[in-house]
């Protein structure tokens, strides 16, 4: 499936159906987990069958339900943009393969995730089977989000995906430039920003194959 479809289809889920991911959907989680990590430098562990993170006061404030399964993103303090970057792979990766996922920054309890010194848990994902495919979510328009001294195809193509990316609150704080050929993104500060410009750099240059500084 072409990648902006997967980025159209995939939408945040806090519900989710008692079912468990199959065998041969984990190892391809599992792969895919392995190679982020020893190409970022993360440490991204998952667990399976784990309802005890979002067993909490703060889950069903957030209104997870059922969350069985969650991404653990580990890493220094300094890798939150590179953390968003990853992730959103991984949540595309799991879109892919049928399943659903949500962004959680502070709404989950206590992970198992091991930390070691010098690392700290940067943000969590939820995943499993959605009771829905959740809905589509508010986008400020593309002349917002991005300018550009030359009107290209692939540019109004990446500010697309770069619109269906998912960023905390919905805040989408950042703006991307085209100038002189060359793609910046700059982020305009707010709750879990540098999560989110990884994010939003990650649909671009998924959809683009232009690389954005």
């Amino acid at each position: 499936m072409d990648i902006m479809e997967i980025m159209k289809q995939r939408h945040s889920v806090r519900q989710y159906k008692d079912q468990a991911i199959e065998p041969e959907k984990k190892n391809e989680i599992n792969a895919c987990i392995k190679e982020i990590n020893a190409e970022s430098g993360l440490d991204i562990q998952i667990f399976y069958n784990e309802p005890k993170c979002f067993d909490s006061f703060m889950a069903h404030y957030g209104k997870f339900s059922n969350v069985k399964n969650y991404i653990a993103i580990v890493g220094k303090k300094e890798d939150q943009e590179k953390a968003g970057y990853y992730g959103e792979k991984l949540v595309l990766k799991c879109q892919e393969l049928g399943l659903n996922t949500c962004w959680v920054a502070m709404t989950h309890g206590k992970s198992k995730a091991e930390i070691e010194r010098g690392q700290k848990l940067l943000i969590i994902i939820s995943l499993g089977y959605g009771k829905t495919q959740g809905v589509p979510h508010k986008s400020k328009s593309i002349v917002e989000l991005g300018k550009a001294d030359q009107s290209t195809e692939w540019f109004d193509r990446g500010m697309e995906a770069v619109s269906l990316a998912p960023t905390a609150v919905n805040q989408q704080k950042f703006q991307l430039e085209l100038k002189n050929g060359k793609v910046t993104a700059k982020n305009l500060g707010g709750f879990y920003s540098k999560i989110d410009l990884g994010i939003v750099k990650y649909h671009f240059e998924a959809v683009t194959g232009h690389e954005v500084k």
